[in-house]
């Protein structure tokens, strides 16, 4: 055998060898997760209630007072009455539990409560702090949002996904955008 053939072979091998460890290097990987946008909420806010000074940090309050809710799985809108419970932490991150009701076109009512966290440079969460508009591209806002709906409705599939959001701050509104995790 000569060396040209010799040198064919080998690199033939070694081809082999490499497709077999990258099946098996992908065969030992869990598949990535995937999010698909389901609907998104534009729901106009109060001016937040300061409360104080807490053990958590300082305590504030945002009236929720509805909006439209438009996406390829649900169509509504929020009902006015829910808010928002924040606390700025000593870190400068302010946590967000929200909680309030989407009435969807059809009639059902749909409990949501949506926690997260929402963190920018000091300079940047002051002036939102203070009602400005801010570049979102400024400030990481992310949330788990769970969902309670009616058994036996259409939306009973809410229930039981896992969703996460991101959140646009605006002066007076804020834009939640929910994904539904694969």
């Amino acid at each position: 055998m000569g060396d040209a053939m010799k040198n064919r072979i080998l690199i033939k091998t070694v081809a082999v060898i490499a497709t077999v460890q990258a099946i098996s290097a992908q065969a030992d990987q869990p598949p990535p997760l995937r999010t698909e946008f389901v609907f998104e909420a534009r729901v106009k806010v109060d001016r937040p209630v300061v409360i104080g000074e807490s053990s958590h940090g300082l305590r504030r309050i945002v009236p929720i007072l509805g909006g439209p809710v438009q996406g390829p799985a649900l169509k509504g809108n929020v009902i006015a009455g829910g808010a928002d419970w924040q606390y700025v932490r000593p870190d400068g991150a302010w946590e967000l539990d929200a909680r309030y009701t989407v009435q969807t076109d059809d009639g059902i009512l749909i409990m949501v409560e949506n926690r997260g966290v929402r963190y920018g440079k000091p300079e940047v969460m002051e002036r939102l702090a203070k009602g400005e508009k801010v570049d979102p591209g400024q400030i990481y806002c992310r949330t788990v949002p769970t969902f309670e709906a009616p058994r036996d409705s259409k939306y009973e599939w809410m229930n039981h996904t896992l969703f996460v959001a991101s959140v646009e701050r605006l002066p007076d509104a804020v834009i939640v955008r929910y994904y539904k995790v694969d």
